[in-house]
């Protein structure tokens, strides 16, 4: 089915006459195969890659990695200003992700859960919507909550093969701090989230996760998404869906098996196309395929095979441009940029169709007439779309980032737990000894930091004037913020 509505692409036609030999492992430069299984769903912890598939991938990525593909990365080219307003100063630096907090009671846990429901719509917040609008007249009504660090999968520009420390699960939200959190947002006008991650489904608790997102659509929440690797997921949807899951994202790089296996270090394309074909089945409102084009790896036959795809596909897949963060060694020569790929779609498919984007739109979309999906290009590095961003993230260990490329974030978890960000003042106090303990922050003083973070967001790219500032700059793995 897959190869029919690609049109038995060359590619994929290449994988399949190889599959079982060590042909198509060789073309690029992995040696024999060596083989590993797909990580149960049921896991505990994301599973480290194993040596023999390190050695087995060792020589391409090095290649991959050290490669400028014949671009310069010289100052006048990686310095080249981005086409935006003047930034503002940032003083705040991301809270240590060391220490120890423990873990709050179930009596506190249900009393957090309680007051979500306890509360009327009312009682928190401004009555006219202004504590998620920054100085820049943006008003934010798009959350995504990370669920865990955890991945299944090791992709080259998202997460080091060896991964990543891991946050303490004792120091991670809790499903009622999330539904807590989400019913404070919602109140305040956010009409969309999304759960990432990490992979989310590596979360046991995502079912009741989403069921409590669910019980916030009274209060004006109309989207709930999700953002998954679908190697776990075609088993898990209907459930979701059934509990108020309606849009669903799937990163997915390539349409060739073999491929697949190198940019992921892993297997598993067979199931996020099992994953793919379930949530169209279930008539999602919305399903997107997410690829990151990096140069040299997947920017050639690979994009024009996802466009074919969108022919009897309902799909929109939306190649993003290469974005720098701590670990993925990104560099200018790997960042394909969208007016290149626009124009080696439209040399092989002829002039495309601009569709109408929402405002606020990360994606510029298009569609080859007559077919049945669309494409996107998602142009941050390029042309960046900051002035229209209506977004905020809150990673998996409860911090409030404001920025996809900051490094400033502020400890809502903290906050509700009652433990206070600041060391102990007495010089006799070990470095290992706990943070101290406050008051556990009521939703007004919740509210009242987080309207203060989001008046401090920048005009654009955490007031990064260049790609060479962003490159250099220091931000955590895109694993550990949630996309």
């Amino acid at each position: 089915m897959l190869t029919q509505a690609l049109g038995a692409p060359r590619s994929l036609a290449l994988s399949r006459n190889l599959v079982g030999g060590e042909g198509a492992m060789r073309a690029f430069g992995l040696g024999a195969r060596r083989p590993w299984s797909i990580p149960s769903s049921s896991s505990s912890s994301a599973p480290a890659a194993t040596a023999s598939s390190s050695r087995c991938f060792a020589s391409a990525t090095a290649r991959w990695q050290s490669m400028g593909a014949g671009v310069s990365t010289s100052t006048s080219t990686s310095t080249a200003s981005f086409n935006s307003d003047t930034p503002s100063p940032l003083d705040r630096d991301p809270p240590a992700r060391t220490g120890s907090i423990g873990s709050p009671s179930t009596t506190d846990s249900l009393r957090l859960k309680m007051n979500l429901t306890r509360q009327p719509p009312t009682s928190v917040g401004s009555t006219d919507k202004t504590a998620l609008r920054d100085t820049h007249g943006r008003q934010h009504s798009y959350l995504r909550i990370s669920l865990t660090e955890r991945c299944n999968l090791r992709c080259l520009y998202c997460m080091p093969e060896e991964g990543i420390p891991l946050t303490p699960s004792d120091k991670l939200l809790s499903q009622a701090e999330i539904a807590r959190l989400a019913g404070l947002f919602v109140r305040e006008g956010v009409s969309k989230v999304r759960l990432t991650g990490g992979e989310p489904t590596l979360r046991s608790d995502l079912g009741e996760i989403v069921e409590s997102l669910n019980e916030l659509r009274p209060l004006g929440l109309r989207q709930i998404g999700m953002t998954s690797n679908g190697i776990s997921l075609h088993r898990k949807l209907p459930s979701l869906v059934s509990s108020g899951l309606t849009h669903l994202n799937l990163s997915l790089d390539t349409l060739d098996p073999f491929k697949f296996e190198f940019m992921t270090r892993r297997r598993g394309f067979e199931a996020v196309i099992r994953s793919l074909d379930k949530a169209l089945e279930l008539g999602m409102e919305s399903v997107k395929l997410n690829v990151v084009v990096l140069k040299g790896v997947n920017d050639g036959q690979d994009v024009l095979d996802f466009v074919q795809f969108t022919r009897d596909k309902p799909v929109t897949v939306r190649f993003i441009e290469y974005m720098p963060f701590d670990g993925n060694k990104w560099q200018m020569g790997k960042l394909v940029s969208y007016r290149d790929l626009l124009d080696r779609i439209q040399h092989k498919f002829g002039p495309l169709e601009r569709l109408r984007d929402d405002d606020n739109d990360t994606s510029k979309g298009w569609r080859v007439p007559g077919f049945a999906g669309s494409i996107g290009f998602i142009t941050s590095m390029t042309e960046h779309f900051c002035g229209t961003c209506n977004r905020l993230r809150i990673t998996a260990d409860g911090n409030l980032k404001v920025c996809l490329f900051g490094n400033a974030e502020i400890s809502l978890r903290d906050a509700m737990r009652g433990i206070s960000a600041l060391p102990p003042t007495t010089t006799s106090a070990s470095s290992t000894s706990p943070a101290p303990r406050i008051t556990p922050a009521t939703d007004d003083q919740l509210l009242d930091v987080i309207s203060a973070a989001v008046r401090r967001k920048h005009a654009r790219h955490a007031g990064m004037s260049s790609l060479d500032a962003l490159a250099q700059g220091s931000n955590r793995p895109m694993v550990a913020i949630g996309g």
